[in-house]
């Protein structure tokens, strides 16, 4: 078993950052290592809910992911076990944890993917999650210029 960890400094506040991740509307921002678009997007953020998010790369190929809340508390982390539907990417059951934290800049958030098969798997989802994590990036520097703040 393997694990990733990114860090990202996002010019937002914690608790906006959370609702992206959590929400239907904001993971529709951000989902997915490319420009493709959120198919799907299900959440119930509560200890023990579960999530499903469907989404299509600009390759034309579909993929879902589900799994459950473990730890939920507003704004500050978000833990949820991991599972690719049909299990082509990796059939196994994996963690994700997420930390945010106030800083000046908005929120530093650490993402952390651990209980990875192999290292042809870390690899594969550290592509996956730095495209999303860009996107993450880019929609709040865009919402930021859209209001008049940069």
């Amino acid at each position: 078993m393997t694990s990733l960890t990114l860090v990202r400094r996002i010019k937002a506040r914690p608790s906006i950052v959370f609702d992206a991740l959590t929400t239907p509307e904001g993971i529709a921002c951000w989902w997915g290592p490319d420009g493709g678009p959120v198919l799907v997007a299900e959440t119930d953020p509560q200890v023990g809910g579960r999530f499903r998010i469907r989404f299509r790369m600009l390759d034309g190929s579909e993929h879902e992911s589900s799994g459950e809340y473990l730890e939920v508390v507003k704004p500050e982390r978000l833990s949820m076990s991991w599972r690719w539907t049909g299990g082509l990417e990796d059939p196994g059951e994996s963690l994700v944890e997420i930390r945010i934290r106030a800083i000046v800049e908005g929120s530093e958030l650490t993402f952390t993917h651990s209980r990875l098969r192999d290292e042809e798997t870390r690899r594969s989802h550290e592509q996956g999650w730095n495209g999303a994590l860009n996107k993450l990036e880019r929609h709040f520097l865009q919402a930021n210029e859209a209001a008049g703040q940069t």
